[in-house]
């Protein structure tokens, strides 16, 4: 085959983000750390997913603008870091054959390198072992393999051979893969979009994964919008739609033996509209619950926990209903002069940030990362004329950042890495000063705070000398896992004892979903009587999957 056009090229995009979301679960559960929210996979299939729309909506035979429609939808559709380079390999394909009627094999292996140098960057420092290495690598060998053939299916067999290659060699490029013993799962992903990509041009089939369908399979969008029209915000019972998946785990099921029906039994008296499917080896489950905690700690007593995302159903109403869109008119009608729009999961959060000065707080955060066209919503939404974006996770910067790039006003993002930074920033925003400068301010603010996080482990491992067991509570410490026990008390004061030190004066108590105001006061009460000097605040986040996030200043 010496040439494709670009009808052709919406054929690859398509089957590529096919393979790529049935293989989404397998992606996500590579995350090296062991927390309950790896979401490599989601947020690489939902940015690959926006990209293949926009192709099939807009697929021409010229393949330029063909490829220009996949770079404007996976522009729009970006989640996460990986989904952003994702969008940046193919916005550099993209101009690189912007100009081209067809693609031949040196225009392929052009488009490809063109992606990489793009992509690169794009990351402020990019880190080898990663999907970059393995799309570098890929298009290197491409571009070898077009010099000696004009046949672009060689070409790409050329791509996927090398890129699983490299996806290979990716635990010795980054120490930590290796300690993990897992490959990168980004790379992974991006081997997944070029095998549909050569399966396409060879006009072969891909191995269907039965257990690996997204829950949206089976619980339709519109299953929402349609009870919600015939009812008002305040009427819902159970406010979360909730979903996760749970791989058994033989110790568990020895102890707890899995019967679906009986499982989906004591499912049901979490909430309503419980959706369960489970194989021998995987069990998914929707429902709509007051108290996702609840339903997954359940799920928990049967194996691990590999993919959750919960979503808040009541603000989704507001959006449907029109209620906010309404409120939101209003506030472009006042045409706010400066605005803060930021990240953040549980609705005790969001309301402290914005009584904070938060002007937007977008729904999202570790289990579900907001996608580029998402955070450009909000910001339209109140009508600014300058805005300082907060991300509040590492993973929702580079998003951020190609939010403020398009938005079309006054825009700079403090890449805010955590909740705690995110309050120090909006503390230190002076509404007289310029965007740089307040970006500045913010973002010294926030590297001022010191955050703990705990959460669950999902799997037994060991990182930096910390052994891990699968359903202890860890202690995190900024990036770094520095504590694993299965008392949730005892994670939490050996998780202050490594962030406090003589000179902090202030420790912050978010506490979440599952944890009592009477649990959380006994840390408070800890922390007075063993650090004297200290002033402690406690909030009630209710966040899931972190029953704490500490600030210490």
């Amino acid at each position: 085959m010496k040439y494709i056009d670009g009808l052709k090229f919406a054929e690859m995009i398509k089957m590529g983000a096919h393979h790529l979301f049935q293989n989404a679960d397998y992606v996500d559960s590579l995350n090296v750390f062991p927390v309950p929210d790896g979401d490599t996979g989601t947020n690489m299939n939902l940015s690959m997913t926006s990209g293949a729309k926009e192709t099939e909506a807009h697929a021409v035979t010229h393949l330029g603008q063909t490829a220009q429609a996949l770079s404007k939808g996976l522009l729009m559709g970006a989640r996460g870091n990986s989904g952003v380079i994702l969008s940046q390999l193919f916005r550099g394909f993209g101009k690189a054959v912007e100009q081209e009627a067809t693609m031949t094999s040196v225009t392929l292996a052009a488009g490809l390198q063109y992606g990489v140098e793009t992509a690169y960057q794009a990351v402020m420092k990019p880190v080898e072992g990663t999907i970059l290495t393995v799309a570098k690598d890929a298009a290197k060998v491409a571009v070898q393999k077009a010099a000696s053939t004009e046949d672009v299916i060689e070409v790409m067999e050329a791509v996927v051979g090398e890129a699983k290659a490299s996806l290979a060699r990716t635990p010795d490029l980054l120490p930590v893969l290796k300690e993990v013993g897992v490959v990168d799962s980004g790379g992974q992903g991006l081997v997944y979009v070029y095998e549909g990509f050569l399966a396409c041009l060879k006009g072969e089939e891909l191995p269907e994964r039965v257990m690996t369908q997204s829950m949206g399979d089976l619980v339709n969008a519109e299953h929402h919008r349609h009870a919600q029209d015939f009812m008002n915000t305040e009427d819902i019972v159970y406010g979360y739609c909730t979903e996760f998946m749970v791989k058994f785990e033989a110790e568990k099921i020895t102890k707890n033996p899995y019967v679906e029906a009986e499982f989906r039994q004591q499912l049901s008296e979490f909430g309503d509209s419980l959706l369960v499917i489970s194989d021998d080896e995987v069990a998914k489950v929707h429902i709509h619950t007051e108290e996702p905690g609840d339903a997954l700690n359940y799920g928990q007593k049967f194996g691990s926990l590999i993919k959750i995302k919960i979503e808040n159903m009541r603000e989704q109403h507001l959006e449907i209903v029109g209620e906010k869109h309404s409120a939101q008119k209003m506030m472009v009608q006042e045409k706010v002069p400066y605005a803060i729009v930021t990240v953040a999961m549980g609705t005790g959060i969001a309301k402290l940030l914005k009584n904070m000065g938060a002007s937007y707080v977008i729904e999202g955060g570790q289990t579900m990362n907001p996608s580029t066209e998402d955070i450009v919503e909000a910001i339209q939404a109140i009508g600014a004329e300058r805005v300082i974006i907060l991300p509040n996770n590492k993973n929702i910067v580079m998003a951020a950042e190609q939010a403020a790039e398009v938005i079309g006003i006054e825009a700079a993002v403090v890449p805010t890495k955590s909740v705690p930074e995110g309050l120090a920033a909006i503390l230190a925003f002076n509404p007289e000063a310029a965007v740089e400068k307040n970006a500045e301010s913010m973002k010294f603010a926030a590297s001022q705070v010191k955050t703990g996080q705990i959460t669950t482990a999902v799997r037994d491992t060991a990182i930096d000398d910390v052994t891990i067991k699968k359903d202890d509570y860890m202690g995190i410490a900024g990036s770094k896992i520095v504590v694993s026990n299965p008392s949730l008390e005892k994670t939490a004061k050996d998780l202050l004892a490594n962030l406090v030190d003589e000179d902090d004066e202030i420790v912050t108590i978010i506490y979440g979903e599952g944890v009592t105001e009477e649990e959380a006061t006994t840390i408070a009460v800890y922390i007075e009587e063993r650090y004297e000097e200290m002033e402690v605040e406690l909030y009630n986040g209710k966040q899931p999957l972190y029953p704490y996030i500490i600030s210490v200043e």
